[in-house]
């Protein structure tokens, strides 16, 4: 049958594995570090995949293929979820997308230092536009480096949001788009943007006020700069 379905180009793919795990039918796997549709019939042909693509590798074709087959899939969603890890969206572990349940500190343990970071992957680039985290979330988008100068920053910034982290002047092409998609897709409540004083790091700043204005939506934001000796300076 002629139907739409997507369309991977090898040339574009950086092998991330982010649409792999955007997949909620399981057709695409990684193989040999690039995404492959190994699976024609557990295309749906709706795609969620192309807005987790850093390198919009991925795209609509209509052309000759196999009927969806939504039996096959809750039957292989099934067998999967009885395994004990599942399988990985690609060869790197890091791109498994999982929460993270932290159990609350004993009260004699209060001074502990502990992570507050709740889910994974945080990576821009990496995370699933549909995560199921980002449900009902307080959303942080944080330059990687506002970690490092600021001492308390999972305390005081992490705790109790959802983190999206990147570096506008090293990671290749815009934010933008991949963050229009998040907001637009999901039902986030708030959104804090921390940058660092230089002047680069305004493209971390910049890309996720279009999207917030891209979307469409109106969520309550606001905007840290922290100098580069770990001070809160607006």
């Amino acid at each position: 049958m002629i139907r739409k379905i997507i369309k991977i180009d090898e040339t574009k793919c950086n092998g991330c594995g982010a649409c792999a795990a955007a997949c909620h039918e399981g057709a695409i796997e990684m193989v040999d570090g690039k995404a492959k549709l190994t699976r024609e019939d557990y295309c749906d042909g709706l795609g969620d995949c192309l807005p987790a693509c850093p390198t919009d590798a991925i795209s609509f074709e209509e052309r000759e293929a196999p009927a969806y087959n939504e039996a096959a899939v809750l039957a292989a969603k099934s067998a999967k979820s009885g395994k004990t890890n599942g399988t990985l969206p690609c060869g790197c572990p890091g791109t498994n997308s999982k929460a993270i349940k932290r159990e609350p500190l004993a009260a004699t343990a209060k001074s502990a230092v502990t992570s507050q970071l709740s889910q994974w992957p945080c990576q821009i680039k990496l995370v699933p536009v549909n995560a199921p985290y980002f449900d009902n979330a307080n959303l942080l988008i944080a330059a990687d480096c506002t970690a490092f100068a600021y001492g308390n920053f999972h305390n005081d910034f992490i705790r109790n949001h959802i983190t999206l982290i990147g570096c506008p002047k090293l990671d290749e092409g815009d934010y933008a788009e991949k963050l229009t998609a998040i907001l637009s897709n999901n039902n986030i409540k708030s959104l804090k943007i921390v940058r660092m004083e230089v002047p680069c790091c305004g493209g971390i700043e910049n890309a996720a006020k279009r999207a917030l204005l891209n979307s469409g939506k109106f969520i309550p934001w606001q905007v840290v700069t922290i100098s580069t000796d770990g001070k809160i300076i607006e």
